[in-house]
């Protein structure tokens, strides 16, 4: 008796916090999901009754990082501050969320604020389960393994990619879910380039392992991708992932996803894209669905069960693929709905499950996937997207990047 009233008396003592602040709007998370929501609210409503929740300092513009990795760019111009993008009049809450109580309508913070809203959407992001992989994390930018997925070791790949000197190299995909369906075959086909430009693709073998079955989801794309691995003599090894990298002998384990049957592979150098899933704080919360992602209803983005909570971005349960480019279309129909839910009024605005992967397939060629929920095309350009080209690659290098900064970030689109 004595431990469940001191429980209980630990709890009261952490919900009464005197750190309580009341917003009309919360949004959890300060990356292109809540920026861009953020911002487009702004221009709607006072700017001072929003707040938002994000620890870092820092904000990157991700999707260059195949391109940093290939030794397009550099990885510092892929950075910005964050507070230059937080909404004037918004409150930014420099913490993290570490419980939410949608039946009370507040949050508690890891230091120890009581937040009260309104509304809420929920928008932060992915996790990255490096630890998912027996010794990944230990060898991570060493001895040629690497990964786009980290801003502290991107440069370390396109390090791997110049100095090879020939031998095998292995690219791997994950189970989903992970941000861009194209990114983990994006950077094997510059590296194949490279290869080639450097003189030592003669003498190596590349492989491409994924955990899917085929090259790309949607089978417009996946003819040409087939194509582009045919042509750069790419080796596969699909319904492949990985689960072990021992670095001291440089190999790689994987498991048949149908078999159960275990490959060992050697590797000279490795490009890891590691799992990922739905952030803690949210599987635990009461705000997920069984999977660990925040259930919202797939057209209009309002939480299944709590109808002043919205979500969208990675850690929403929307079933498409992880992009920025899905949040573009997603940030006006949330932001659409909500001012429709303040107003007490239905919830017209849809999103039809649009994302965009705009796939690298070498320096200077690109196939701008489009599509919906149903794996149907909806493309912007008036011409064919699968096919690879030159005008696409530079809308991904130059004018994709001005979008987000000077665009989305600031409600302008």
């Amino acid at each position: 008796m004595s431990v469940n009233l001191n429980n209980q008396v630990a709890i009261a003592e952490k919900h009464s916090t005197v750190a309580t602040s009341h917003y009309k709007i919360v949004i959890v998370g300060g990356g292109t999901a809540g920026l861009t929501v953020a911002s487009q609210l702004s221009r709607k409503l006072n700017s001072k009754e929003i707040a938002i929740i994000e620890p870092s300092r820092k904000h990157y513009y991700q999707p260059l990082w195949t391109l940093v990795g290939g030794g397009e760019v550099s990885k510092e111009s892929t950075e910005r501050n964050e507070a230059d993008y937080i909404p004037k009049g918004n409150t930014w809450i420099e913490d993290a969320v570490t419980e939410f109580y949608p039946e009370e309508n507040y949050l508690l913070t890891h230091d120890g604020k009581r937040i009260i809203y309104d509304f809420l959407i929920v928008a932060p992001g992915i996790q990255i389960d490096w630890d998912k992989i027996k010794g990944l994390k230990e060898s991570l930018g060493k001895d040629g393994v690497g990964s786009n997925y980290s801003y502290q070791y991107v440069d370390k790949t396109w390090e791997n990619i110049k100095n090879f000197a020939g031998g095998t190299a292995i690219f791997t995909q994950p189970p989903p879910p992970f941000k861009c369906g194209g990114a983990p075959q994006k950077i094997m086909y510059l590296a194949d380039d490279y290869f080639r430009k450097s003189g030592v693709r003669e003498k190596t073998k590349v492989i491409y392992t994924s955990a899917a079955a085929v090259s790309f989801q949607v089978k417009k794309y996946a003819n040409t991708l087939d194509k582009v691995i045919a042509r750069k003599g790419i080796e596969t090894k699909y319904r492949h992932n990985l689960i072990e990298i021992k670095s001291e002998t440089k190999e790689a384990v994987f498991e048949n996803l149908d078999t159960k049957e275990k490959l060992t592979l050697h590797y000279d150098m490795i490009h890891v894209t590691p799992p990922q899933s739905s952030p803690n704080f949210i599987k635990r919360s009461p705000l997920a669905n069984p999977d660990g992602w925040v259930d919202v209803d797939k057209q209009t983005l309002r939480h299944n069960r709590y109808p002043n909570v919205f979500s969208l971005g990675d850690a929403s349960s929307l079933p498409t693929s992880k992009t920025g480019a899905a949040i573009r279309k997603q940030a006006p129909v949330l932001v659409k709905n909500l001012l429709s839910a303040i107003q007490g009024k239905p919830l017209t605005a849809i999103y039809s499950g649009y994302t965009s992967c705009p796939l690298v397939t070498g320096y200077g060629r690109l196939v701008m996937a489009e599509f919906d929920y149903d794996l149907k095309s909806e493309e912007t350009f008036p011409f064919d997207q699968s096919k690879e080209r030159l005008s696409m690659y530079l809308v991904k290098k130059y004018l994709l990047p001005q979008v987000y900064w000077h665009g989305m970030l600031k409600g302008r689109m």
